[in-house]
């Protein structure tokens, strides 16, 4: 009577226990509104229609053969790819590990006890009771102290009743995309690195030779007017001046070449290499500027990876929260075994020492609550974190294109004026030297005319270097890579 009335009122606590438990998970964050991306890029006159140039694999993109040969030299060998890789990796052994919750878990058991129970407890009245039973024989009575012998397997599974795992294993998951995405960012922005890079390289080398073309005709300009110092028509200030700029020319050379010398080390290190010479052409300063579209924002910021990484970990975050609030509610655990039990050990490994059972049970939080709760505040606030980001992530990506569409636009229009400067110069500086030569012009307008061409036909190539790596962010900027 007395054994009823305790399982009866262990049963209504155990649901009164579960019931509040239920009933007290908290309530899931709110997540805000995305602002609508707009229809068409503010800068972009482009039907909404047009392809990206962003789908277009960099292989094609890119036509220089000696660069395509330098970016997939980098993207096998530069260490953040591999680091992407094993990030990738990491994440895929967490899904692994996620769907293996499911399963139960079977453990191989060998475990031994020796107890002296005393005369008052059960356990000592029962084996003194039992002992004298004339239904058992020698070698099942009881010694005392008594030992517990047992080997065999043990087995846990949890039951996903409320889809707890099912949301771990679901945050995994994304996590694993959002680190694939990862992994292609990386390799878009080494493919931009690499060509911006190899683009300045290519300039370098041809700034160089404009400085040495400019310095021939320097040291030439120098020799006429000292011959013309020795005949009287010319002073020692009109030397010293022509003197100067070629000085000055020099100097331009030697930081030139420091500069080539960076670039090709720079070069080398994402090649994952110490030396290793930089092959390049340039061809490429001389190609007429092609066309990049820019497609619909939706879509083009959408594809983009680190715009998917992004909302990939917003995924993972939001799966974080409901697992963590699930874990509010009970949880139901089954662990059966089987193998060989006996305080006999001469018996232990007989077959009637075969034993088998199962126990399962409810366990509902309640002293530990407050874990839980810390643990639920700490996946909202990363929810709200990640929702952040994206949004951030989002607009970034809208402006950096924007920007990248109005400056192409811009350089080109820059790159044609500063042509026709050049021209210009360069037919003021032919005036000026038949000025100089008859007598008409000072050595000042000629040294100013010789700088002015130098000046001109350097920013030239600089103005075109800037196009070529506005091409390259703005492919990037569009998912290219």
């Amino acid at each position: 009577m007395v054994m009823r009335k305790i399982l009866k009122w262990s049963l209504i606590g155990s649901c009164v226990i579960f019931s509040v438990a239920a009933c007290r998970t908290p309530q899931l964050p709110a997540t805000p509104d995305m602002a609508k991306l707009p229809a068409a890029f503010v800068t972009d006159s482009l039907p909404a229609d047009t392809v990206s140039s962003g789908q277009t694999g960099w292989q094609k993109f890119y036509t220089d053969e000696f660069l395509v040969q330098l970016i997939s030299e980098v993207l096998e060998n530069h260490p953040d790819q591999q680091l992407a890789l094993q990030q990738v990796e990491i994440m895929h052994q967490q899904v692994l590990q996620r769907r293996a919750a499911f399963l139960p878990t079977f453990d191989g058991v060998l475990s031994g006890s020796y107890d002296r129970y005393g005369k008052y407890t059960l356990n000592g009245v029962g084996n003194f009771d039992t002992n004298l039973s004339p239904n058992i024989d020698k070698d099942q009575r009881i010694p005392d102290p008594t030992p517990d012998l047992f080997i065999g397997i043990r087995s846990r599974w949890e039951i996903d009743l409320w889809g707890r795992m099912k949301s771990e294993k679901k945050a995994a998951l994304s996590r694993l995309l959002a680190a694939e995405k990862g992994r292609r960012f990386v390799s878009t922005q080494l493919v931009a690195h690499t060509a911006s890079l190899y683009y300045e390289l290519v300039s370098l080398d041809r700034e160089l030779e404009i400085l040495l073309k400019n310095i021939r005709l320097q040291q030439q300009a120098l020799d006429m007017v000292r011959i013309q110092k020795s005949a009287g028509r010319a002073t020692e200030l009109a030397v010293l001046q022509f003197e100067a700029q070629l000085v000055r020319t020099k100097s331009m050379e030697f930081i030139t070449r420091r500069q080539v010398s960076a670039i090709e080390n720079e070069l080398n290190f994402l090649c994952g290499r110490y030396e290793g010479t930089i092959v390049r052409s340039g061809k490429v300063l001389a190609l007429a500027p092609e066309i990049v579209e820019t497609g619909v924002p939706a879509k083009v910021i959408n594809s983009r990876p680190d715009v998917q990484e992004a909302e990939w970990l917003l995924e993972a975050s939001k799966a974080d929260v409901i697992a963590v609030k699930k874990a509010f509610l009970p949880a139901l655990t089954i662990m059966p075994y089987a193998g060989l039990n006996s305080f006999n050990i001469s018996k232990w490994f007989s077959l009637e020492s075969a034993a088998l059972g199962i126990v399962g049970g409810l366990t509902a939080p309640v002293l530990n609550r407050r874990i839980l709760k810390t643990n639920f505040g700490i996946a909202s606030a990363q929810q709200r974190s990640a929702f952040e980001t994206y949004r951030k992530t989002l607009l970034n990506a809208f402006f950096e294109i924007n920007t990248g569409i109005s400056n192409w636009r811009n350089q080109q229009s820059q790159y044609e004026m500063k042509q026709k400067e050049f021209l210009v110069l360069e037919a003021a500086l032919r005036t000026a030297n038949d000025l100089y030569i008859s007598g008409y012009a000072s050595y000042l307008e000629v040294i100013t005319a010789q700088k002015g061409v130098l000046d001109a036909e350097l920013e030239q190539v600089r103005t075109r270097l800037q196009m070529l790596q506005t091409k390259v962010g703005l492919y990037r900027s569009l998912g290219g890579g």
